[in-house]
């Protein structure tokens, strides 16, 4: 016979390890660079922007453009960082499993 109290147990356990693994994330952060580390900025875990650094040499007045595009590619390297390390500690939490309803 299913044992509904077991598995309602199982649910509460898991949840609340997904919210400690929700807090870790927030605490751990990812590095992305582009140009050659002309642009790097930091995310957390949660994709949460932290901080951009911009050398001078990747600063010219007369190209805007290519400042936006690194910006942009530093930006969205971390962004796919951050979620990979967001889906692995999910597949730790699961032991892979592919939960419906689960954000991987």
């Amino acid at each position: 016979m299913f044992d509904f109290k077991n598995l309602q147990k199982m649910q509460q356990e898991l949840q609340e390890r997904m919210a400690k693994m929700d807090e870790e994330l927030g605490h751990k952060e990812v590095e992305a660079t582009s140009g050659g580390g002309a642009v790097k900025v930091k995310l957390n875990g949660k994709q949460q922007l932290l901080s951009i650094k911009i050398s001078r040499e990747a600063v010219d007045p007369d190209d805007i453009e290519m400042l936006e595009d690194l910006v942009l590619a530093a930006v969205n390297a971390g962004i796919a960082k951050s979620k990979e390390l967001s889906q692995n500690n999910l597949a730790q939490l699961t032991g892979g499993l592919k939960i419906p309803g689960m954000p991987f």
